[in-house]
């Protein structure tokens, strides 16, 4: 797909590095303050043409791509993907998640943390991998929602991507620093400048922008040798998670698993919902459809086998810290190499905080370059500035979209400690997911002017009682977690839901090649799960959550919102004017 410039029928290569009024809001609105404020005047009809309007398959897979004027090299493989699933995953999350949430919340029952959250993403990842096949575009869960529900729901999901990226990003940053000054046996906090500013955002990370930097550098030269350096990293951490989990049972002592639940259930889940910051990044394998060789084969054994095997690591390796050191005495910002100078191995700290490095590297690689497919897409439907779509001509990578995230993660992170990242990141990860799972149910039961509309009634209230009762479920939880009597009522509503689709819907739509097995009930089970986990989450990460929607909202309103109103129209008038084109019969 060449480069076309405004002459006519003439192909003139654009310059990559430009940047102008028309790169950034080429949308008619934003053209003068008079079409701007005529723009503004009609946000109420905008917004109903934008929150009914879908998109297609065809639309996500061949039209928006043509914003990037550049394509992006298809050279990865299953094998490419599978290592990629191994590090996007394993980094921050197991590393230093493990330790702060066993001393603060689950004490040893950690590991049923990993598991119920485990189970949950599981569930996210079976529909990830039904939509990578069908739709292998770079937008991932941006472009999915975009055509099962409409266009606003995807921007409120994209909003939420971005924040994850950008915050995720930065978390692991973060939390690469206190690795690095674990390996130097230093003390905590030792190379960050300390400031008097609020609890929380006083220590200064320069070293964390400095790893940024280079990951993203890596990341925009080339996708394949992205690839092989992370062959590389990720096999090298494999042997140091090998490590960690016999060396830590065979230091093992059981005595350290009493009591197995100080925190009570409430505790486990309360964990949960923030170890599953240590399963995010496995949605950037979906990104890269676009960049793969033979998606239908090569995304469900790269991504399901992946995260198979990484939930049966996290458990063994959570257990393995739990046995080797009582729960009140593990270290909440290193606990791994912290746990194993206690059992008389003082060199391993040095072998596991090398190992954590490597693994959180890999992360901020194969982050680098997922969220920027993302962003990519999101800029192509100009929700941003279509600026942030473009695809280098040599390098066939987004950089201008990977400076984006790179940039915004690295000012976060020079600021905010780990544990004020970690909930808001959870929330935003969880929700992306739980609306992942509703899109599914809409691809399978509804299909734009053949499902009958009384069978759409029908599944919109079905989809509403799965909803309602799984948050009822989550907020009786929160209420009163040793309580039964509301989960007679929440819990029989979420199975008559599921139920009412299994029985009075037929499936309007079969996967071409894989799908979700046990439709509806495993996408049901993926919603209620992720808001139970959501509803495990404290007040202050919600609180955050919401002056981030409230921003993005704003930002819509004044400017996505016409922007992909104009995008769309203007693609629907030279759609009419091609058909008026051709031939007739």
């Amino acid at each position: 797909m060449g480069s076309v410039g405004e002459s006519g029928d003439d192909v003139q290569p654009r310059n990559y590095w430009r940047c102008s009024k028309q790169d950034f809001f080429p949308e008619e609105s934003f053209q003068n303050w008079s079409t701007y404020r005529f723009a503004l005047s009609q946000i109420g009809l905008r917004f109903k043409d934008r929150l009914l309007r879908r998109s297609n398959d065809a639309e996500e897979i061949g039209e928006l791509r043509k914003q990037s004027e550049n394509d992006m090299k298809r050279c990865l493989t299953w094998w490419d993907l599978t290592w990629f699933g191994f590090g996007s995953v394993i980094g921050a999350g197991i590393f230093v998640l493990t330790g702060q949430e066993a001393h603060d919340h689950a004490g040893p029952a950690i590991v049923l943390s990993y598991v119920a959250s485990g189970v949950s993403a599981m569930l996210s990842v079976f529909c990830y991998t039904e939509f990578a096949i069908e739709v292998p575009v770079a937008g991932g869960s941006f472009a999915y929602l975009r055509i099962e529900l409409g266009d606003f729901a995807a921007f409120i999901t994209a909003a939420n991507i971005l924040l994850e990226s950008i915050v995720g990003t930065a978390a692991v940053a973060r939390a690469w620093t206190s690795y690095f000054t674990s390996l130097l046996n230093r003390q905590r906090n030792s190379l960050r400048i300390h400031t008097n500013l609020a609890e929380g955002f006083n220590l200064l990370d320069p070293i964390a922008v400095t790893v940024l930097a280079i990951a993203a550098a890596i990341a925009m030269i080339s996708t394949r040798k992205t690839s092989y350096l992370n062959w590389i990293a990720s096999a090298i951490n494999t042997i140091v998670i090998l490590f960690v989990i016999i060396a830590g049972f065979a230091h093992a002592d059981t005595s350290n698993l009493k009591p197995f639940l100080p925190y009570g259930a409430k505790g486990i889940f309360q964990a949960a919902a923030i170890v599953y910051f240590a399963y995010g990044g496995f949605d950037n394998i979906a990104t890269m459809a676009e960049e793969t060789k033979n998606p239908s084969r090569d995304i469900p054994l790269g991504l399901l086998g992946s995260m198979s095997i990484i939930t049966v690591i996290y458990c063994l390796m959570a257990l393995s810290l739990a046995m080797m050191q009582k729960y009140t005495e593990i270290d909440r910002d290193a606990a791994y190499s912290v746990a194993f100078q206690s059992v008389g191995m003082k060199w391993a700290k040095y072998l596991v905080a090398l190992g954590a490095l490597k693994g959180m590297t890999t992360v901020l690689l194969v982050g680098a370059l997922g969220q920027a497919r993302y962003t990519t897409h999101i800029a192509r439907a100009h929700m941003i500035p279509p600026w942030f779509a473009l695809v280098h001509p040599k390098t066939g990578t987004p950089i201008n979209a990977t400076l984006l995230i790179t940039i915004s993660s690295a000012c976060i992170a020079f600021f905010s400690s780990l544990d004020v990242l970690a909930g808001l990141l959870s929330v935003s990860t969880l929700f992306v997911f739980m609306m992942m799972a509703v899109a599914l149910l809409v691809r399978r039961y509804y299909v734009t002017e053949i499902t009958p509309r009384i069978h759409l009634l029908k599944l919109v209230i079905f989809l509403l009682i799965i909803i309602a009762s799984s948050m009822a479920t989550a907020a009786f939880w929160g209420l009163n977690p040793d309580g039964w009597l509301g989960y007679t009522i929440t819990v029989p509503l979420w199975f008559l839901g599921t139920a009412g689709i299994a029985m009075f819907l037929p499936q309007q739509r079969t996967p071409k090649v894989w799908g979700v097995p046990l439709v509806p009930w495993l996408p049901s089970l993926s919603i209620a799960t992720n808001i139970f986990l959501m509803g495990s989450l404290g007040s202050q990460s919600f609180i955050r959550f919401g002056i981030c929607s409230i921003v993005m909202l704003i930002y819509y309103v004044f400017f996505g919102l016409h922007a992909t109103y104009d995008m769309a129209h203007q693609q629907e008038k030279l759609k009419s004017l091609n058909d008026d084109d051709k031939p007739g019969p």
